[in-house]
């Protein structure tokens, strides 16, 4: 028969409570699928929120550059490139803004809670087959210091955060 000392009851107790913490954590990850060959990232749709050409743009050039970034995915099509059509295990990158706040860069210097910038857009990533992989609304802001252009570089950024959270790169080839 084992006997536990009250003494060493709460550093035990300590270690139960963190391990089971820890498998809570680990169940909550998303199993990563490998990412595909290929990805098109389309131009940023305004559907419903009329936004400035400028952040459009910018939030598109970007999410290409984020996007690079991850090393997921060994080929990137901008829209309206005709090589894509033709590439191999392609998933296209719709991106739809459905709110946006111009803030004021002054105002977050003087008042540091006022004057946010946030642009919330819907991304949806959809295989050839028409298949959506993925769907998530996410947002972008500036806070505190920094133009109201910095919102769309925090809004890329999650993008990118995204597809990282639910691909990963895929194995090597193996040379046999």
């Amino acid at each position: 028969m084992t006997i536990i000392s009250k003494t060493s009851r709460v550093p035990l107790l300590l270690m139960l409570i963190a391990g089971a913490g820890a498998a809570v954590q680990a169940q909550d990850k998303p199993v990563r699928q490998p990412a595909p060959h290929a990805i098109q990232i389309l131009k940023i749709e305004s559907s419903e929120i009329k936004l400035p050409p400028a952040f459009q743009m910018a939030i598109y050039e970007n999410a290409l550059e984020q996007v690079k970034k991850t090393g997921l995915f060994a080929e990137i099509y901008r829209d309206g490139d005709s090589r894509a059509a033709s590439a191999a295990d392609r998933v296209v990158l719709h991106t739809d803004v459905r709110g946006f706040k111009k803030g004021s860069a002054m105002q977050r210097q003087v008042i540091t809670v006022a004057g946010k910038t946030s642009i919330k857009v819907h991304m949806q990533l959809v295989n050839q087959d028409g298949k959506v992989l993925l769907e998530k609304d996410i947002e972008g802001k500036v806070r505190f210091m920094g133009e109201n252009m910095r919102a769309t570089f925090d809004l890329a950024k999650k993008i990118a955060h995204t597809l990282k959270d639910n691909f990963q790169k895929p194995a090597p080839a193996s040379k046999s």
